[in-house]
């Protein structure tokens, strides 16, 4: 059992969080994860009304009693939500953990959520950032590295530097990840200071993930270097799987007039959502990390984080000499 500050904050048995991911990270998934003792993260995002993300909270309790946290997106949005809005309704529907993500931490919001006695867990970038969050209260921060899939920020930090820059940082409990996908990541950070791990891209292939199986096979049979970065030209990089779209992509933004209406028709959510759901895999951006390379089977959720766990375990128990 592995036991840090994180495990106890948040109610969880195991140091493992599943990342909000677009599109992806709904009631089934969030449920699976936390279910097997690590903690789901639903996209609040993905709910185009309070209705639909109250329903959606509702269905993560067909699958789990344990905790869970809801992401509050406060990127800039081409279809705005109500933040204050859906944390009333977490708070309604039992949710016991809120994390942010953004460059703003509006202070009406960041008051509110601790006023409610929530768990506040903020995702950011540098340790400046994280300090700042340490100051208006959070509980705890994520940082990811440059490895990670979908946004990688400005920076270009990798993990074995961001991750142990922010727990000098701050006092409160770091999650880090950034190509972390088995144990040894988790062990890695670990030792690197970090008190949780943060794994998107590996739940993408969960058989609990509502992928099309020609995206499952796509990832299945890629390389560590079957990545690339796109979205540059507008200063919010991301990076993705090295499809015919994402290629067509990187071609337009070399050019010297490249904007954002050059950009914007290739990284709609729509274009996304065929490549996810209906298997057409080079219809639109398919967001994942390098360690993509590490990943070559479907696995049950609860088997992504127990084996993770396993092999955490034994891996720090052979570094200590036990």
């Amino acid at each position: 059992m592995i036991r840090t500050r994180l495990t106890e904050l948040c109610g969880i048995e195991h140091p493992i969080v599943g990342g909000a991911m677009a599109h992806l990270s709904d009631a089934r998934l969030v449920g699976a994860i936390s279910e097997a003792g690590g903690l789901g993260v639903l996209a609040s995002a993905n709910y185009k009304t309070a209705q639909e993300f109250r329903q959606e909270l509702r269905r993560i309790r067909q699958f789990t009693t344990r905790p869970y946290a809801v992401n509050l997106n406060l990127f800039p949005m081409m279809r705005p939500i109500d933040n204050m809005e859906y944390l009333d309704v977490l708070c309604e529907e039992g949710c016991t953990v809120v994390e942010t993500s953004g460059h703003e931490l509006p202070p009406e919001l960041t008051q509110a959520v601790k006023a409610r006695g929530l768990v506040w867990i903020h995702k950011c970038v540098l340790p400046r950032h994280a300090q700042r969050a340490q100051r208006l209260g959070a509980d705890a921060v994520t940082v990811v590295g440059y490895e990670n899939g979908g946004a990688t920020g400005r920076w270009d930090i990798g993990t074995m530097v961001l991750v142990p820059a922010v727990v000098q940082a701050v006092d409160i409990p770091v999650i880090g990840g950034g190509g972390v996908v088995d144990g040894r990541g988790l062990a890695a950070l670990l030792a690197l200071g970090a008190e949780g791990a943060i794994m998107g891209s590996r739940f993408v292939l969960a058989e609990d993930c509502a992928i099309h199986d020609n995206v499952r096979q796509m990832l299945c049979d890629a390389s560590v270097t079957d990545t690339m970065l796109v979205m540059r030209a507008i200063g919010a990089t991301h990076r993705v799987i090295a499809n015919e779209a994402a290629r067509r992509l990187a071609e337009i933004e070399a050019r010297p007039d490249a904007g954002l209406e050059d950009v914007l028709p290739f990284v709609l959510g729509e274009k996304s959502r065929e490549v996810y759901f209906d298997g057409n895999v080079d219809a639109g951006m398919c967001y994942i990390s390098q360690a993509v390379g590490l990943m070559s089977s479907v696995r049950p959720a609860a088997a992504i984080v127990q084996e993770s766990v396993a092999q955490a375990e034994a891996i720090l128990g052979r570094l200590s000499g036990r």
